[in-house]
């Protein structure tokens, strides 16, 4: 019998539902030895607050829990945690988590990372510049370059840029930039996904694909150039298409990821064919972390209504990458 991959899940922002659907893990049996990064007093108290009766042990990674056990790597709030309430007192916590994780996929200590959701704006007011997780997670592992890629709905859609502005994206489309991505994102379709060649679609920037220059020049001068010298090294890139026709099914059915341009073109495809059950996955880093497709929903914190399908698809597929590698 294969070792159960050994899987770190941040909890994420403690007032949101990241504790909520990372307490429903105790009765979802995932293809893995879970163990929860966060607070062992909050977790147990919404765990009270949900109705879940569970079990919460101190994770020993030499003792595999018992069946009616959830492992918990307790690393102490700040602040008194309400449901549904920011506190910027608690966004150290949050980076905590993360860090912890990281530091434990690079020790070995775990195989691959998942995280729940944090609140951006929150870890901001609380004076630490954070413009997400990816960025984070690749300053924490000194990795110049990462790709965000979602997966789900039968789709993978990776980022040729992530959070920008979109007055600033097409100063970021570059020769140097796209070849860079494109890379990153081969090696991890063959490393982490099992393709041997991985067919990639890369997407134009401008509307029509730039009408042959007249509505933008960057499918001419960046993206085309680019694509030609990789498809001389081996690569099978196809492209760049007008994003309008892209994302349509006959054309998705003759590749096995999509490069977008910027964040707001590819993603809100991706999102309406999986929301709810997509994952967020960094690529290039040199440990495996994915994530869920949403955000906080401080809402829903504490009434049992989140859903954790993102968050089991997200481990299920850490454990597929871990596999693969």
């Amino acid at each position: 019998m294969k070792r159960l991959p050994v899987i770190a899940i941040t909890s994420g922002e403690p007032a949101g539902i990241g504790p909520d659907i990372c307490l429903v893990l105790a009765t979802q049996r995932p293809p893995c030895r879970a163990v929860i990064l966060g607070d062992r007093k909050l977790l147990a108290a919404r765990a009270a607050r949900l109705g879940l009766a569970l079990r919460l042990r101190a994770f020993e990674p030499a003792q595999a829990p018992a069946a009616d056990e959830l492992e918990v790597l307790h690393l102490p709030v700040a602040a008194p945690v309400v449901a549904g309430t920011l506190d910027p007192a608690n966004s150290a916590y949050v980076l905590a988590l993360l860090r912890r994780a990281v530091s434990g996929c690079s020790n070995g200590t775990f195989d691959a990372m998942v995280t729940a959701p944090v609140h951006k704006g929150v870890i901001n007011d609380a004076g630490v510049p954070f413009t997400g997780h990816t960025e984070y997670l690749a300053a924490l592992t000194s990795t110049p370059r990462v790709v965000m890629m979602l997966a789900g709905g039968g789709l993978r859609v990776a980022l040729a840029t992530t959070h920008l502005a979109l007055v600033d994206v097409a100063g970021a489309i570059t020769r140097e930039s796209r070849e860079a991505t494109l890379r990153i994102l081969h090696r991890a379709l063959r490393q982490r996904f099992g393709l041997a060649e991985p067919r990639i679609l890369v997407a134009g920037l401008n509307p029509h694909g730039g009408e042959g220059g007249h509505l933008g020049r960057e499918e001419i001068e960046v993206i085309s150039p680019v694509l030609d010298q990789l498809r001389q090294v081996g690569m099978r890139l196809d492209g760049p298409f007008p994003a309008d026709t892209l994302f349509t099914p006959q054309v998705l059915a003759r590749g096995d990821c999509v490069l977008a341009m910027y964040h707001d073109q590819g993603l809100p495809v991706l999102k309406y064919a999986s929301f709810g059950k997509g994952v967020n996955v960094t690529l290039g880093l040199p440990i495996v972390r994915t994530s869920v497709d949403h955000g906080t929903a401080l809402e829903l914190a504490g009434s049992g209504r989140a859903d954790p399908g993102s968050l089991i698809a997200a481990i299920e597929m850490a454990v597929e990458m871990v596999r693969a590698s």
